[in-house]
């Protein structure tokens, strides 16, 4: 595949930053594409690839000290970290590929999907055959945790781990102030796992915030992102797959819906994913 490669100058760190442009036939568009790098990393060097959406907010979450820090500490593994920028249509493009949500957002959730693995699987395959990769795993926050999740799912084959920042776990089918709504048969992403079947090799982690927002459905005493979080878990679980050995789960008591807590985030699921 084609695609514009601009490499931005390197710094005196320990991370190499370097910027693309992807076309893409699925999303009619280029995509910005960076790619972190430890710069010490040897032809032939075993490394994983974690594919993060909503890159465009790499650089505030303060994606490149992350690194550093981990490895000037010699506490993570050889990792590439490929941060994908979301287009204008963001809300289209995130969601879950097998449907949209009540209100049509999402429609183009199965395009992104096909990019991601039609044409950044290939190209990163490509682009980085000098290394011995191991495995790709998938991140995202909000909306875009949402896809990752989404994408990990449907395709074990390619995906080992998924990183779900305060992922938008509500999304569903039928608008939960319809008389309709029924909690247990129209958030989507539940209903996919719930029909699916255990895949072996496959590892979650989630995190949440005890403000990421207000809203509690159920009037239970816990906000909706915890609930729907803690009831995606439990589907998991009935699967086959076992708290702590598969699944990891943390709530930030004062976390918030935020670029601040995700990064906060981030280096914790960084040591859980590719520790020593």
């Amino acid at each position: 595949m084609n695609y514009i490669y601009a490499m931005q100058a390197a710094d005196l760190s320990g991370i190499l930053v370097e910027n693309s442009l992807v076309p893409s036939k699925f999303l009619n568009r280029e995509v910005k594409v960076d790619y972190y790098l430890p710069k010490n990393l040897e032809p032939s060097q075993p490394v994983s690839i974690l594919l993060i959406n909503d890159g465009q907010n790499m650089k505030e979450l303060g994606l490149k000290t992350i690194l550093e820090t981990l490895y000037a500490g010699n506490i993570i593994h050889p990792i590439i970290c490929v941060s994908i920028h979301a287009g204008l249509d963001r809300k289209m493009e995130y969601g879950t590929a097998i449907q949209s949500d009540y209100l049509g957002r999402g429609a183009k959730a199965g395009l992104y999907t096909l990019f991601i693995t039609r044409e950044i699987l290939p190209l990163l395959n490509k682009k980085f055959d000098q290394f011995q990769i191991k495995d790709f795993s998938f991140a995202g926050f909000s909306l875009g945790g949402l896809m990752a999740l989404d994408i990990v799912w449907n395709y074990p084959n390619e995906f080992n781990k998924v990183g779900v920042f305060s992922g938008s776990l509500w999304w569903r089918s039928v608008d939960y102030n319809n008389d309709k709504y029924v909690d247990e048969l129209h958030k989507i992403m539940h209903q996919q796992i719930k029909k699916g079947k255990y895949r072996p090799g496959l590892k979650f982690y989630f995190t949440t915030g005890s403000f990421d927002e207000t809203f509690d459905r159920n009037k239970n005493g816990i906000i909706d992102s915890i609930d729907d979080t803690l009831g995606l878990i439990d589907n998991l679980e009935v699967l086959g797959y076992k708290n702590e050995l598969d699944i990891r789960y943390i709530n930030y008591e004062d976390g918030r819906h935020d670029i601040t807590t995700w990064a906060r985030a981030m280096p914790e699921f960084l040591k859980w994913g590719w520790g020593k």
